[in-house]
């Protein structure tokens, strides 16, 4: 079981992850946001591609859910954190923050050439 420690634990130790309000909400971005944090503490939403979240979402329901409107159909997926491992939360991380940080370089690499 995973707390909002945890995930705050392990989003900051992904590099160049900055925290920073959103709505109700904290997010956590590297240029663009890739995971936020409910105000409660008790869900969390990562932004996987869409068939990594049907897959998570198959794998483990009571876990993973897309989130209930346009958004989740961009990827954007609920995490239940007392549903979810500490490890497995970890790996939902790293994937969204991948995903952020390689549309980060493509972004840099176009500014320079």
């Amino acid at each position: 079981m995973a707390s909002s420690h945890d995930f705050r634990r392990i989003a900051l130790s992904l590099e160049g992850t900055r925290e920073a309000p959103h709505f109700d909400k904290t997010a956590f971005k590297v240029a663009r946001i890739y995971a936020t944090l409910a105000a409660d503490g008790l869900t969390a939403n990562v932004k996987f591609a869409p068939e990594e979240q049907a897959f998570k979402s198959m794998m483990a329901p009571q876990t993973f859910a897309p989130v209930p409107n346009a958004w989740g159909r961009q990827g954007w997926t609920t995490i239940l954190l007392a549903a979810v491992d500490v490890s497995e939360l970890r790996d939902a991380l790293e994937t969204a923050w991948r995903h952020a940080a390689k549309k980060t370089a493509i972004k840099k690499n176009k500014c320079t050439n």
